[in-house]
């Protein structure tokens, strides 16, 4: 098991000072700049502690908002290429089906991977429906931008003898020709995330990494429809690195310390949903079927403990975070088995995209947080033996067999969740 170390990079202090919006029309006169620099300095040397511990890093973009200030990924990007040494950079995400040209995120990755010497992992999304607003695009046929602006980065990332054109429906460009180019070959790996067992088909049909986002217990179905698509389409079952899931963590030697850390780490769910009603759902951005679900609450806020209670992740307690695998909670053992337990119920799951700080966890809390994992859990997640993936697979088509409908459970998540990028 691989495990990035994530932060949304949070100015936390307007937090409890806003008025009923911490995204898009948040005014910028409460951010001060210098205490922003000091946020950002330290979020950089808690990734460079992550690099020291053996850890992986994992970075996103979000617009116009006080619960993430990277609002221009590829500058995190360059900065951790450069002062780390070790560590795989995974941006997840890139936000692509809103954004107005592909050609230059395909220089902007390709520079990036070469910088790091072949260290980036491109995890590319549609984005939340909050940005539409921000980037002026319309959210309608958001999917269908974002497959032809992913499909056009590859083809600019692995076309080096030639120069060609772009004759698409959303884009068209004139003798692309990429320089650098890309370290890794044929390309950085691709990730994507997802809340829907359709896309997890098409992303399984096509073999990238998918990661799920505060999906809980409600994971296993996705993953079962990856397996699905991804069997179809390579003959054979996906192993456990093909699939990445963000979970919060708090660990610390003492039970109760560890409860206070996941609680402050806990104000990430309590925080980003914290946005004005216009925005929360454009027009277009869902499918029908997937508004239908949301009016009928099966939707994120709302996960699925493995015993089926619904937990609303904005109000939820500490314990019933942890019930639903949303929060990875207590001492080294405890956080141990809490993880091997989920991976388990999933059928496996090689990429842990470990929340190991937000909101206001302290600089010491967060070190100590990173430490205590890398040294005493993450040794022996690598050690531990993943579900045979082929057995898993075979038992997933066994229940779509015997259950059709088990790829669209009540529980079942949307693309939209507060909590994806």
């Amino acid at each position: 098991m691989k495990v990035y170390q994530f932060t949304e990079q949070p100015y936390f202090p307007t937090w409890k000072d806003h008025s009923g919006s911490l995204r898009v029309n948040l005014l910028n006169r409460k951010c001060d700049p210098r205490v922003a620099s000091d946020l950002f300095h330290r979020y950089y040397d808690e990734w460079q502690l992550s690099d020291e511990l053996g850890l992986d890093i994992m970075l996103n973009e979000h617009h116009q908002t006080a619960t993430c200030m990277s609002s221009t990924v590829v500058v995190g990007l360059s900065v951790l290429s450069r002062i780390t040494k070790n560590a795989r950079l995974l941006v997840l995400g890139y936000p692509i089906g809103h954004r107005p040209d592909p050609l230059r995120v395909a220089e902007e990755l390709s520079t990036i991977d070469v910088i790091s010497r072949g260290r980036l992992d491109m995890g590319f999304i549609k984005g939340v429906p909050y940005e539409f607003p921000a980037s002026n695009q319309n959210p309608v046929g958001v999917m269908d931008r974002y497959w032809e602006a992913l499909d056009f980065i590859v083809k600019a990332m692995t076309t080096h003898d030639q120069v060609f054109n772009w004759e698409g429906e959303y884009f068209h460009y004139r003798q692309v020709n990429v320089w650098p180019r890309v370290w890794q070959e044929p390309h950085p790996p691709i990730w994507s995330t997802t809340g829907s067992t359709t896309q997890a088909r098409v992303l399984g049909e096509r073999g990238y990494v998918m990661a799920t986002l505060g999906s809980g217990y409600n994971t296993r179905p996705l993953y079962d429809a990856y397996r699905r698509g991804y069997l179809s389409k390579w003959g054979k079952a996906p192993g456990p690195d093909r699939f990445a899931y963000l979970g919060l963590v708090g660990v610390a030697k003492d039970k109760d310390e560890a409860r206070k850390r996941g609680d402050l780490v806990a104000g990430y769910l309590r925080s980003s949903g914290i946005v004005h009603v216009p925005y929360r759902n454009p027009p277009g951005f869902l499918s029908v079927e997937d508004n239908a679900r949301l009016l009928r609450g099966q939707t994120p806020p709302r996960s699925y403990t493995k015993d089926g209670r619904t937990v609303d992740m904005r109000t939820a307690s500490t314990e019933d975070l942890i019930d639903a695998g949303i929060l990875f909670c207590g001492t080294p053992d405890e956080v141990y088995d809490q993880i091997v337990d989920f991976c388990d119920y999933c059928g496996g799951m090689g990429n842990l995209l470990m929340m190991g700080h937000a909101g206001f966890l302290s600089p010491e809390q967060t070190a100590d947080n990173l430490t205590l994992f890398a040294r005493e859990v993450y040794p022996r997640l690598k050690a531990w033996r993943q579900p045979d993936a082929e057995q898993v697979a075979a038992a997933a088509a066994a229940d779509k067999a015997q259950n059709p409908a088990a790829s669209v459970r009540p529980g079942d998540l949307v693309d939209a969740t507060i909590t994806a990028n």
